[in-house]
């Protein structure tokens, strides 16, 4: 902009509106505590859980520097958290420039840590040095001991501030850091709980990456209690993830080199079926978005496995080459880089941007691989064999895309024909409901808003691509119908563009009952599987229908289950209140449907989130699998909690 195109305009606000008086300076942790969700995500349970990973993750830093080898982890009866380990303890010796103990500037100051410099942790997990002390902004109160040249240290602190100066007490044994704190409620208003399974997860992932380290978890709330060790390291995590699975090379592939000061650790594993699950994490960061050691991989594999088919002249035309596609179809792996100096992108650390270590895990991967299918040729054979033939199936599905791209081109806008669109063009002003059948899709066509409500009915229950190859799940019409008006394609980074998504949130929206229920995790399947992003973008919903209606004369209240509905009979009073059961959303009229379960001022809808991508995975292969065994030992296991099963 040129300057004779400014214009300075005279406004009596400027003076006094403005000025220095309005600029704060928040100081120690008060930043933490007015932004909580800048450090921690949010304020839910997600958020909560975090609290407990920032300290696990202090004695995960340990254990990778070889200083510690158990870890303890305790959900308490009062709801508190105790973390505690072996490692070296954290320094408690006054700090030079601070004149106060180390131990209470690491856990009152942002950015002050043992992380920044190599000499002490070659690699860590909390570069940015805020973990242990947005913990102890967050909690109502927390506790430290450390076990140090043979005396214990405590200090307490209480929303951040220390109650008094470090406590030494002498002839303690050992070395280790214990630490509790309880979440503030001023921070966590509804005051979520911890769940012990939740952190189970984490913890049992955390174990698999650091072979041998010993994890105990406990809840006190109820006496529950797990153990984790792995001495197969990755090699185990495999096993793990594939349990349900069968693989047709027997037991997983590994290999790990260290290039550069940057050790590299790759498990991987072919089965018989069609999904790929690659799992990425740097130094036991899960990197959910990837970034440059998954792109190394990926590229490895694609050119190794085509290198060796030549080699063994396996392609019966020397024009075929396989896609990074159908290398990586039934193939189970994770790989583990630890980097001294990552770069990650944001808080989040979900994607590495190291460009050299591409490179490294790139000429790892394929020396060691090369190596492994040379003196294995019968395995070798059987992967590439798998490979060939995904590649035929792609070339299958990629004719089927063409004939639908055809069929759909002779309807009108090339959408589906029974998509009610909406007329808003704007993707994050609009939404998708999938609906249950067409008696549903008429009544929610009929009550939607069309301005922004688009209204998809499905017939009857998809294909489980669980168990189909993709050739045949694009002959599915009504997934093909789903992928035309989502309009993203299905696949990984071939196929898939997140880019032509035509509308910002998908609602699913099914009966209250055991084949709506069925009918949803169908779906949920699909998504995960094929269209993965929207999961990972936070697109996908879960209408939420209510099961009753408790009405008396012109009074009349929705409830959602039996709890609601009984306070509901009560507060209208027994005699003469009725009770209408939904079993399906056909039964509701245009505005009972829009104003329980499409109005966005009104409504309830779950928020279909992908809090762990391996848990996620190994749940939708017990669930929606071949193998009876683990689904029937799941359902026994978890029977116990279904209150109210409509069949």
């Amino acid at each position: 902009m040129h300057e004779s195109n400014l214009k300075v305009k005279n406004d009596p606000r400027t003076a006094t509106g403005y000025g220095a008086d309005q600029i704060q300076v928040l100081k120690g942790l008060e930043a933490v505590r007015r932004r909580p969700a800048m450090y921690i995500g949010d304020i839910g349970p997600r958020g909560l859980h975090h609290l407990a990973y920032e300290v696990v993750d202090n004695s995960i830093d340990e254990a990778m520097a070889g200083w510690c080898t158990e870890i303890y982890l305790a959900i308490n009866e009062d709801g508190s958290v105790t973390v505690q380990d072996n490692g070296r303890g954290i320094p408690v010796e006054e700090h030079a420039q601070e004149k106060r103990s180390a131990l209470e500037v690491v856990m009152t100051v942002l950015h002050a840590g043992g992380k920044f410099s190599k000499e002490t942790y070659k690699v860590s997990g909390g570069l940015h040095g805020v973990g242990v002390s947005v913990v102890n902004a967050l909690s109502e109160w927390l506790e430290v001991e450390v076990w140090r040249d043979g005396s214990r240290y405590v200090q307490r602190y209480e929303r951040g501030v220390p109650t008094g100066p470090v406590e030494r007490h002498e002839g303690a044994e050992g070395t280790g850091t214990r630490t509790t704190f309880m979440s503030d409620p001023l921070i966590f208003p509804k005051r979520p709980e911890f769940n012990f399974d939740t952190i189970c997860q984490r913890l049992r992932e955390l174990a698999y990456l650091n072979r041998g380290l010993g994890i105990t978890a406990e809840d006190k709330r109820n006496g529950r209690r797990e153990e984790f060790r792995f001495d197969g390291g990755l090699v185990a995590f495999v096993s793990y993830l594939d349990e349900t699975r069968t693989s047709i090379q027997g037991t997983p592939i590994y290999f790990e080199q260290e290039r550069d000061e940057i050790p590299v650790q790759v498990a991987m594993q072919y089965n018989d079926g069609y999904t790929e699950n690659i799992i990425s994490y740097v130094n036991n960061i899960n990197t959910v978005e990837g970034g440059t050691h998954l792109v190394g991989f990926k590229s490895a594999l694609t050119r190794t496995l085509n290198s060796h088919a030549l080699r063994l002249n396996l392609f019966k035309n020397g024009k075929m080459s396989l896609s990074g596609e159908d290398v990586r179809e039934g193939l189970t792996a994770v790989i583990s880089v630890r980097v001294p100096e990552p770069q990650f992108e944001g808080q989040t650390k979900t994607k590495l941007g190291n460009s050299e270590v591409k490179g490294i895990v790139e000429s790892v991967v394929n020396e060691k691989l090369s190596e492994f299918l040379e003196e294995h040729p019968q395995i070798a054979r059987r992967v590439i064999e798998k490979s060939v033939s995904a590649a035929r199936a792609r070339e299958a599905a990629r004719k089927a895309r063409e004939i639908a791209r055809r069929k759909t081109a002779l309807e009108s806008g090339n959408l589906p024909g029974k998509l009610a669109d909406c007329t808003d063009t704007d993707r994050e002003k609009s939404e998708l409901f999938i609906v249950e059948g067409d008696s549903a899709g008429g009544s929610a066509k009929q009550g939607r808003d069309r301005r922004f409500q688009a209204i998809l009915p499905l017939k009857g229950k998809i294909l489980n691509v669980e168990k189909a190859h993709k050739d045949r799940i694009l002959n599915n019409e009504e997934i093909c119908t789903m992928i035309s008006a989502i309009g993203t394609g299905i696949g990984t980074e071939e196929g898939f563009n997140l880019s032509k998504l035509r509308y910002g949130k998908i609602i699913l929206m099914t009966d209250a009952d055991v084949d709506g229920a069925h009918i949803r995790t169908l779906l949920l399947t699909f998504f995960f599987r094929h269209m993965r992003p929207l999961i990972e973008e936070g697109r996908i919903y879960i209408a939420q229908p209510p099961l009753f209606r408790v009405f008396k004369g012109k009074k009349e209240t929705y409830c959602f289950d039996e709890d609601e509905r009984d306070a509901a009979v009560e507060e209208l009073g027994s005699q003469g209140v009725h009770i209408q059961r939904y079993k399906g959303l056909g039964e509701m009229n245009p505005a009972q449907l829009w104003s329980t379960t499409m109005d966005p001022e009104t409504r309830t809808v779950l928020h279909v989130t992908l809090e762990d991508a391996a848990t996620a995975d190994r749940m939708f292969t017990i669930l929606m699998g071949d193998a009876v065994e683990p689904r029937r030992e799941f359902i026994e296991r978890n029977a116990k909690y279904v209150r109210n099963l409509d069949v």
